[in-house]
């Protein structure tokens, strides 16, 4: 199964393109503005965060090339980082598991009467909605639960009373989902967990089965559209992977040994998920730039990189910088985040012949859209005084002069 069909993927690169263009013509009509040199930025920062828009904010600015820290402010405090937590789940599946992995769900009669047996893989792709699952060529639990249930009723004279479920390597929520399913139909079958060797052995004939688009296609969708679900899901495997429990604990051990195994110091960082939904998540700004300076330079995680929201253009960036920072349109790669009195952002940044890595997380703005909204609007400002784009040289053209 792929992650769009024809159509869509025709209407999901024509939505690129559109962006691209829009991003050209905003360069062609923004205004041009000097890039501003790396001694220039600690004072033209400085003055801008004294704003109480950010609410005293921890935000550093390092060079992608040399990792030399160019600007810093209360960088090794922890922070909220709300969804910028996702890169560390990134990380952590690009670092356990192979990007083009498919994961494979299937449901049989089972070799023992009234029985059926789902063998999974803990699919995070899972839909609970057909519609949904559909319009995303996403695996459709509706469409599993359907079939295994008019399959059993098939085998057992038309009634799937007394029925007994054996399952492996299923997320809980998507189990529960399964039971509401049989329970509004009238059923209450028996769930059994069971290991993969198991449920291998009392399969029988297979009824349905579906199979996910590869792991770089499921994290790209989580880092372009901030999936909490997904990237609960990838953190969790990645954490099975890496030999951890397959729990937030789990996660925040991988976590954890991923940042040692890049050198970096995991001790400034509180884990509690993958998708920094939960607000006891805590990480310094400095731990999430030097991440990202590794990574950056490993091509082990260049899919976390084109995965990234791209500003003015992609994902939940597409409409950020447009009005806020045109400089800076096509030129930021980040992800967002954003919790009721936290946003933030981080990733890299184009500044003429230079890259830099940027985090900023202001966990201590008012509860409020309209203040969530001034937030936004001054990052944005401020990454607009170092964007720009590169400028290729044009190479010179010998001319010869012809003597008689």
């Amino acid at each position: 199964m792929r992650l769009f069909g024809s159509n869509l993927l025709n209407k999901y690169f024509a939505r690129k393109i559109s962006a691209g263009v829009t991003a050209l013509l905003v360069f062609s009509v923004a205004p041009a503005q000097a890039i501003i040199s790396p001694s220039t930025i600690p004072t033209v920062f400085g003055e801008m965060l004294l704003s109480p828009i950010l609410a005293n904010p921890s935000m550093i600015l390092i060079d992608a090339q040399s990792g030399e820290v160019i600007y810093e402010k209360n960088a090794n405090s922890l922070r909220k980082p709300a969804s910028t937590q996702k890169i560390f789940s990134a990380a952590a599946t690009l670092r356990y598991i192979n990007p083009n992995e498919v994961f494979r769900t299937s449901v049989s009669l089972g070799i023992k009467p009234k029985t059926l047996v789902i063998q999974g893989s803990y699919d995070p792709w899972i839909s609970y909605t057909h519609y949904e699952a559909v319009k995303m060529k996403r695996t459709s639990l509706p469409r599993l639960a359907f079939n295994s249930l008019s399959a059993a009723k098939r085998a057992n004279k038309g009634s799937a009373r007394g029925l007994t479920i054996e399952y492996s390597e299923l997320n809980s929520r998507d189990v529960a989902n399964f039971k509401v399913f049989f329970k509004k139909r009238g059923y209450t079958p028996k769930f059994k967990r069971v290991s993969s060797a198991v449920a291998f052995q009392d399969a029988g004939t297979e009824i349905v089965a579906s199979n996910s688009p590869p792991v770089s296609q499921i994290l790209e969708f989580t880092m372009l559209w901030s999936d909490n679900l997904l990237a609960d899901r990838l953190a969790k495997l990645a954490s099975k992977r890496a030999g951890n429990p397959f729990s937030e604990e789990g996660v925040a051990i991988t976590f954890a040994q991923v940042l040692l195994d890049l050198g970096i110091d995991p001790s400034r960082m509180i884990v509690a998920d993958g998708s920094g939904l939960s607000r006891e998540n805590r990480v310094s700004a400095k731990i999430m730039a030097d991440l990202l300076f590794k990574l950056r330079k490993d091509p082990q995680y260049e899919i976390l990189y084109t995965s990234l929201p791209v500003g003015g253009v992609s994902g939940t960036l597409r409409n950020r910088f447009l009005t806020t920072a045109p400089s800076a349109v096509g030129l930021v790669h980040a992800k967002t985040g954003t919790l009721n009195g936290t946003v933030s952002l981080a990733g890299y940044i184009e500044s003429g012949e230079r890259e830099y890595i940027f985090v900023t997380v202001a966990d201590k703005i008012g509860r409020s859209n309209r203040a969530s909204d001034k937030a936004r609007a001054l990052m944005d400002r401020i990454l607009g005084r170092i964007a720009a784009p590169t400028v290729p040289t044009t190479p010179a053209i010998e001319t010869s002069t012809v003597t008689s």
